[in-house]
């Protein structure tokens, strides 16, 4: 079974059970909500790579769940599955930031060749060169070690690489905690004191020499920016 989880909001009992044993039977992991209290809840807090939006449903609407995804988990990808198919409603859904839209009814072979590509599209980037550059020096990340042209040397432990890697891949985007102990840990933000993240932010500081927050700043109430 492939390890990444696809995420079902569908009020519809039929269609939902459809899709997950699909997606299961694809080799997907799946979560599944029946409305929009759920699934906002799930939307928010589970870690999963791909989301199944229905629009109309009982609670929160499909598109208030991509509203608060937009502010919460800017980039989370998100197929919308509707029998809405005039052309404002595809157009608000896919500015609000969904990747593709689907309009009932569809096959499910269809669907899963749209998951499939919307995950290649969101899901798998370009793995970063070994080495790469910074003001100062060079990072390589295979050895876990930054090289200083003054010919200070400075050994990062696995957590500090793995982050350093993701700021620098984040190309001056605000990353939040949550996003990097989600994404990049694969921990779950309400269980986990989001003070681990500061701590190796003030280390990696140390390492890279950024005293004056040059080249990683705070950004007060949001997280995290690669500004150099």
């Amino acid at each position: 079974m492939s390890d990444i989880t696809i995420l079902v909001i569908e009020d519809d009992p039929a269609i939902r059970q459809g899709l997950v044993d699909v997606l299961e039977y694809a080799g997907y992991k799946t979560l599944e909500a029946a409305d929009g209290h759920a699934g906002m809840n799930l939307a928010l807090k589970s870690n999963y790579r791909l989301l199944l939006l229905d629009l109309v449903m009982p609670g929160p609407s499909g598109f208030e769940i991509l509203q608060a995804l937009k502010k919460k988990r800017p980039g989370q990808a998100v197929i919308i599955l509707s029998a809405r198919g005039e052309e404002n409603d595809r157009v608000r859904g896919l500015t609000t930031g969904a990747d593709d839209y689907v309009v009932k009814p569809f096959s499910m072979k269809e669907l899963l060749a749209r998951v499939d590509a919307v995950l290649r599209r969101t899901c798998e980037r370009t793995a970063p060169a070994d080495q790469r550059p910074l003001p100062g020096g060079r990072v390589d990340f295979k050895e876990s070690i930054i090289d200083f042209t003054d010919g200070r040397r400075e050994q990062l432990s696995e957590r500090e690489n793995e982050l350093l890697k993701y700021l620098l891949d984040s190309q001056g985007r605000i990353v939040s905690c949550e996003e990097i102990l989600r994404h990049l840990w694969g921990l779950d933000p309400d269980r986990t004191e989001t003070r681990t993240i500061d701590m190796h932010i003030m280390h990696l500081r140390t390492k890279l020499g950024d005293r004056d927050q040059s080249l990683l700043a705070t950004v007060r109430g949001k997280g995290y920016r690669w500004t150099a």
